[in-house]
C-alpha cells in the first residue's frame, strides 16, 4: 500500500494562470507560500516555503474566478513530478501538487456573511450553503511516465 497525499494553508504568491488544453480542457497553476516561524539563538525566524500547484477541470476553473494574489487556501492533492524539455533542449524535472480539494479561507466581504466554501473532487457532487462540492473530470493521461520515476 502506498499513500500520495498532500494538505498545505497558505496563501497565494500571484494572480492563478488558467490556459486551456488543445481539447479545450481547463487548466489552473499558481505558487502558493507557506511559513514556518522558528526560533534561533532566542530570535523568531520567518521560513518560507513556495510550492507550485496545477488543478485540473472544474476545480481549475473556479480557481481562476475566486482566487487571487494574497488569497489564503486550503489545498489538498497529491505530489506529481513530470519531465519537460527546456529552451536549450535540456531535459528538466518540476514536482508540483495536482489540487484535488481547495478551500478558500480568506473571509468574505463586508457585503457577504458566508462561510469560507470549499470546493473539491467526489463522485457524486453534494451542495449545501456552506460547501459545495464538485466532481472533477480525471486526468486524461498520467504528467509522468512510470519509466521516468528514478527510483
Amino acid at each position: 500500500m502506498s499513500i500520495n497525499k498532500v494538505i498545505l494553508i497558505g496563501r497565494l504568491g500571484a494572480d492563478p494562470e488558467i490556459r486551456y488544453t488543445i481539447d479545450g480542457k481547463p487548466v489552473v497553476s499558481f505558487r502558493l507560500a507557506t511559513n514556518e516561524v522558528i526560533v534561533r539563538n532566542g530570535e523568531k525566524e520567518v521560513l518560507t516555503e513556495w510550492h507550485r500547484v496545477v488543478a485540473f477541470g472544474r476545480l481549475a476553473e473556479i480557481c481562476g474566478e475566486y482566487l487571487s494574489k494574497g488569497s489564503q487556501v486550503y489545498i489538498e492533492g497529491k505530489l506529481r513530478t513530470r519531465k519537460f524539455e527546456d529552451k536549450q533542449g535540456m531535459q528538466r524535472y518540476v514536482t508540483e501538487i495536482v489540487a484535488q480539494n481547495m478551500q478558500i479561507l480568506d473571509k468574505k466581504s463586508s457585503t457577504s456573511n458566508d462561510s469560507a466554501k470549499s470546493y473539491h473532487m467526489e463522485t457524486s457532487p453534494k451542495i449545501s450553503k456552506k460547501s459545495v462540492d464538485l466532481e472533477l473530470e480525471a486526468l486524461e493521461e498520467p504528467l509522468i511516465d512510470e519509466d521516468d520515476i528514478p527510483f
